[in-house]
């Protein structure tokens, strides 16, 4: 098993954050290692050859928008391919149902750690989403994409705890917590209910949001 048990830091910006871009990215994931993180999830080749350096486990992504297909998180094998040659060890994928361009999960998890020699991070919504992520090969689930599918919407304010209790205690594999836990005490409950590990993105490696919540909720109007 690559991905220990702690902490994992999101180390992303859109096109449109000023802290878009690989030196930007590998800064965010040498800081990150330096506070402790276990690990580091990053997005596309350029960005996973960049984080390399901070010496830690990458989770790699690649997202590739459709305007036909809702999936858009590494969702073919050739997406995946790219982020392992550039170094990461855990191919990040949505294993919903969803319609995609590219493979099915089924297909993709066994292309991925058989061809590629990689671990597979299933990114999930429900928890049967889960469980057959699990039954495909996945060696992790992660809540990831609770709240961001149509049978999760609306996407509470608060991340899914009963989702990660249920996979916690049903399934074999390690399952790891993402989406929404923005505080310590979030990430102590995650732990809690049997999380090996919590993905925390924004609220370490986004300033611009972050500083958007202090003037939204701090600042008099």
């Amino acid at each position: 098993m690559m991905l220990p048990r702690g902490l994992v830091v999101s180390c992303q910006a859109r096109a449109d954050n000023p802290l878009h871009g690989p030196r930007f990215m590998g800064a965010m994931a040498l800081a990150a290692s330096e506070g402790g993180a276990v690990a580091i999830r990053a997005n596309g080749p350029a960005d996973v050859a960049a984080v390399l350096a901070a010496g830690l486990p990458i989770i790699g992504i690649n997202k590739i928008f459709s305007e036909t297909h809702p999936v858009y998180i590494t969702p073919d094998f050739a997406a995946a391919a790219a982020i392992v040659e550039a170094g990461a060890g855990i191919v990040a994928l949505d294993c919903t149902e969803r319609p995609r361009a590219g493979e099915h999960p089924r297909l993709l998890i066994r292309r991925i750690r058989e061809e590629l020699g990689a671990e597979v991070f299933a990114d999930i919504s429900t928890a049967e989403e889960g469980f057959k992520a699990a039954d495909w090969g996945a060696d992790y689930v992660a809540t990831t994409l609770s709240g961001y599918t149509e049978v999760t919407l609306p996407k509470p304010e608060t991340p899914d705890i009963e989702l990660l209790e249920m996979l916690s205690s049903r399934l074999a594999i390690p399952v790891v917590a993402e989406g929404r836990y923005n505080s310590p005490q979030l990430v102590g409950r995650a732990f809690e209910a049997g999380a090996h590990a919590v993905v925390v993105g924004t609220m370490i490696t986004n300033p611009r949001e972050i500083t958007c919540m202090f003037v939204r909720d701090g600042v008099p109007s």
